[in-house]
C-alpha cells in the first residue's frame, strides 16, 4: 500500500488564500490546511520546520496521553545524548546500512577536527545498548523498560511538513528482556498501547499489521505497524513496535547471569511514534474548509464569538455574557477563547475558527442574551443548535464527546469502504 507521505506537494506556511478541494489535489489540500491552521513555518535549514504554538500544542497533547499510558505499564523516562560516536553506529551492520543515507555527521567541534565523527541521533538503539551493558548484570535487572522524548535527525531528501522532515520530535521506547518470548510479547503489548491511543485519543482508525522482511526496522526480527487510512485511500505509518531479538545485545556484548549462574543473551524491543502522527490526524479528519481536530488534542476546544448589537448597551451585554461563559467553561476544564479581535466582522471570525479546526463554536448576540442561550456550531458536521446558558458546561462537554465519537466513526467508515 502506498504511503501518503510520498504524495504530498509544494508547501506554503501562511494562512491566507483559498484551500484547494481534496478531490482536486489532495497533496496541495494537505499543505493548504496546514497553512490555514497555522501549524508550522519554514526553517532556514531545508527539511526542518518550526512548530508554531498550534502545532506544538497538539504534540504536547499527544505526549501527555502516551506518557501516561507508558507509565501505567511500568515504563520510566530517561534521556540519552544527541551525539553518538560513529563507531557505535558501525557495530550493527544491518542497522548502519539501513540508516547510512540519512545520517547527519558532526566532524568538527571547537574549531578542530574531531578524532571520531559523531552522528546526530537518527534513533538511539546503539547509545542505549552501550549503556545497558553497564546496567544489566543479573536476571534481577530485567526487564528494563525505558522511554525518551527527544528530537532525531534523518536527512530527508523530499521533506513534507509532519510527514517527512529532517528533524522531528518523537518518543522512542527501549526495553531489555530475559527471553526472546518476553521481548516478542512486550513488542505486541506496546503495539496494543499504540492502537488504543490512536483509536481513543485521535480517532483515526488504524489498520494493524506486520511489516514484510524488506520493510522491517534495520536490525529487527519483526516490525509491527499501525497505519490509518487517509482520505486519498493511502495508508500512513504512524506507530511501529519492533522485536529486535538479541541483535543489539550481541552487538554490544550485553548478557545477564541467570538464576542458574550461567550467562544468557539479552533480548530487546524498541518502539516509536512521532510528530508524523499530526499529519495523519489532518489527512483523516480534515475537510475542504480546513483542519478538523478531535477535542482531545485541539488547541482551542471552544471558540466564543460575540456578535455586537446595534448600540453600546446591547454590545456590552453580549461581551459580559461572553466573558461569563468563558469563565464557566474554563472552570469545567475546557480550553476556551473569546474572539474579541477588533475590526473583524463575525463572519470572518467564524471562518477563522473553521480553518483552525476548532471543534465547537459558540455564537452569542443580543437576541441570544435576551433568550438566555447561545448558538452552537459543530465543526465536524456543520450542525447549528440553540443551547440554553443554564447547564451550558454539561451541554458543551456532551457535544465535544459526541464530536470525538463521530470523528472516530467517520474514520472507521472510510476505512471499511476502502478495505
Amino acid at each position: 500500500m502506498l504511503d501518503s507521505a510520498d504524495q504530498i506537494g509544494q508547501e506554503r506556511t501562511t494562512n491566507d488564500g483559498p484551500i484547494i478541494p481534496r478531490a482536486t489535489d489532495f497533496a496541495q489540500w494537505y499543505q493548504d490546511i496546514i497553512a490555514a491552521a497555522e501549524l508550522v513555518d519554514q526553517a532556514p535549514v531545508r527539511g526542518c520546520y518550526i512548530l508554531r504554538p498550534n502545532g506544538y500544542f497538539i504534540w504536547e497533547s499527544i505526549q501527555r496521553d502516551l506518557d501516561a499510558r507508558f507509565k501505567q505499564h511500568g515504563v520510566q523516562n530517561a534521556y540519552f545524548p544527541l551525539l553518538i560516536p560513529m563507531s557505535f553506529i558501525m557495530k550493527e551492520a544491518e542497522h548502519v546500512e539501513g540508516f547510512a543515507p540519512e545520517l547527519a555527521v558532526v566532524t568538527h567541534g571547537g574549531g578542530e577536527a574531531l578524532e571520531e565523527p559523531l552522528v546526530v541521533r537518527p534513533t538511539s538503539e546503539t547509545v542505549i545498548w552501550s549503556t545497558f551493558r553497564k546496567w544489566i548484570r543479573s536476571h534481577r535487572d530485567l526487564p528494563l523498560l525505558l522511554n525518551q522524548w527527544c528530537n532525531v535527525m534523518r536527512w530527508e531528501k523530499r521533506p513534507r511538513a509532519f510527514l517527512r522532515t529532517a528533524e522531528f520530535l518523537w518518543q522512542e521506547g527501549h526495553t531489555a528482556h530475559a527471553t526472546a518470548e518476553e521481548a516478542r510479547q512486550y513488542a505486541l503489548e506496546n503495539h496494543v498501547i499504540y492502537y488504543d491511543f490512536l483509536e481513543e485519543c485521535l480517532g483515526i482508525g488504524p489498520i494493524a499489521g506486520e511489516k514484510p522482511p524488506h520493510e522491517r526496522f534495520p536490525g529487527a526480527v519483526a516490525t509491527f505497524t499501525l497505519e490509518p487510512m487517509m482520505q486519498d485511500g493511502r495508508a500512513l505509518q504512524t506507530g511501529t513496535s519492533h522485536d529486535l531479538g538479541d541483535t543489539f545485545g550481541r552487538a554490544f556484548d550485553v548478557t545477564y547471569q541467570g538464576e542458574d549462574g550461567q550467562s544468557h543473551p539479552v533480548f530487546a524491543t524498541s518502539w516509536g511514534m512521532s510528530t508524523r502522527t499530526i499529519g495523519g490526524v489532518l489527512m483523516v479528519h480534515g475537510d475542504d474548509r480546513g483542519a478538523v481536530f478531535p477535542p482531545t488534542v485541539a488547541p482551542v476546544q471552544v471558540a466564543i464569538v460575540p456578535v455586537p448589537g446595534r448600540d453600546d448597551a446591547s454590545t456590552r451585554a453580549v461581551e459580559t455574557t461572553a466573558a461569563d461563559l468563558k469563565q464557566t467553561l474554563t472552570k469545567a476544564g475546557l480550553r476556551v477563547t473569546v474572539d474579541s479581535r477588533p475590526g473583524l466582522r463575525p463572519g470572518a471570525k467564524f471562518f477563522h475558527w473553521e480553518r483552525h479546526g476548532t471543534p465547537l463554536r459558540l455564537e452569542i448576540g443580543p437576541r441570544d442574551v435576551e433568550a438566555g442561550q447561545v448558538m452552537a456550531a459543530r465543526r465536524d458536521t456543520g450542525e447549528k443548535m440553540a443551547v440554553p446558558l443554564s447547564g451550558i458546561a454539561t451541554a458543551v462537554q456532551s457535544t465535544l464527546d459526541a464530536i470525538q465519537m463521530n470523528l472516530r466513526l467517520q474514520a472507521h467508515a472510510r476505512r471499511e469502504a476502502r478495505t
